[in-house]
């Protein structure tokens, strides 16, 4: 088996897709702490709704680079949801409900109205829960993916700190002068691009799972927040990787294994955090 692995290894493509898979897993796990504590965490269902009608639109319109028009679109949703989720006749989950809801429907619809595919059954099905695409990664999108990554990591280095105040207590923190607005639009914009990025490994339905279980799967065990942020990364580097692997060796779907590797460890987590409860610090 492992000397299968290494002759894999020895194609482009599944080193690319290897890539691709650790820096997205990284990011998503980055800001998954802060949206479960803000309890905001279906964010990353909704803007994958958003991404998939914004696909949608760019099939229609036969756009060769798709990131074009859908990287700005749910840069903007993301901005119009945290705007919508702050006022108080519409709620965050009512306004996140709300617009992933119309959007999936306006993108399958356009889809089918607009159909230029023999097999639209199997393209949607890929979409929402992704596909071997993540295995036909050009050189460009690699790149691509791997510049929003590093901007990603940095803007969280050099913002943890007022993340982490705004994250806690919002109120304190716009109390002491902290421009929270102004950070958690640069947390939702963020989130936009995890989620774009994050299409091609997991499809649009699975990937509020690479923002949600590393993040719960490190509450099982630690509650500093340092610890969980920094443990949450490792797991879900982990995982993906495991899934990939997973994936290439015994040809299952990539987005559903790395789920599925997430599910399970999250359990395991769970069972070792239940045993040893004293480790939480």
């Amino acid at each position: 088996m492992i000397v299968k692995l290494f002759m894999y290894l020895e194609y482009p493509f599944v080193r690319y897709a290897i890539i691709v898979g650790v820096l997205i897993a990284l990011c998503s796990s980055l800001l998954g702490v802060t949206l479960v504590l803000k309890r905001f965490s279906y964010i990353g269902d909704g803007l994958s709704h958003v991404a998939f009608g914004a696909m949608a639109i760019a099939t229609v319109l036969k756009l060769t680079n798709q990131m074009v028009l859908i990287l700005p679109v749910t840069i903007l949703c993301a901005v119009v949801l945290l705007r919508t989720g702050q006022n108080a006749k519409i709620k965050g989950d009512a306004a996140i409900a709300m617009i992933s809801v119309g959007a999936l429907a306006f993108g399958y619809m356009l889809m089918n109205v607009f159909s230029t595919s023999s097999n639209l059954t199997g393209d949607v099905c890929s979409t929402l829960f992704g596909s071997t695409s993540i295995l036909t990664l050009t050189k460009w999108e690699v790149w691509l993916c791997i510049a929003l990554s590093v901007v990603v990591v940095i803007t969280f280095a050099l913002l943890y700190n007022k993340i982490f105040a705004v994250t806690f207590d919002e109120d304190f923190a716009k109390a002491v002068g902290t421009n929270a607005d102004a950070y958690n639009l640069v947390i939702a914009v963020v989130i936009a691009v995890i989620i774009v990025l994050a299409m091609n490994l997991v499809g649009s339905l699975l990937i509020s799972a690479l923002v949600i279980f590393p993040a719960l799967s490190a509450m099982r065990l630690f509650n500093s927040f340092r610890k969980v942020t920094l443990f949450s990364a490792a797991f879900s580097v982990v995982c993906a990787l495991l899934g990939l692997f997973i994936s290439i060796l015994w040809g299952t779907p990539v987005g559903s294994t790395i789920v599925t590797v997430d599910v399970f460890a999250f359990f395991l987590c769970w069972m070792v955090g239940a045993c040893l409860g004293g480790i939480k610090r």
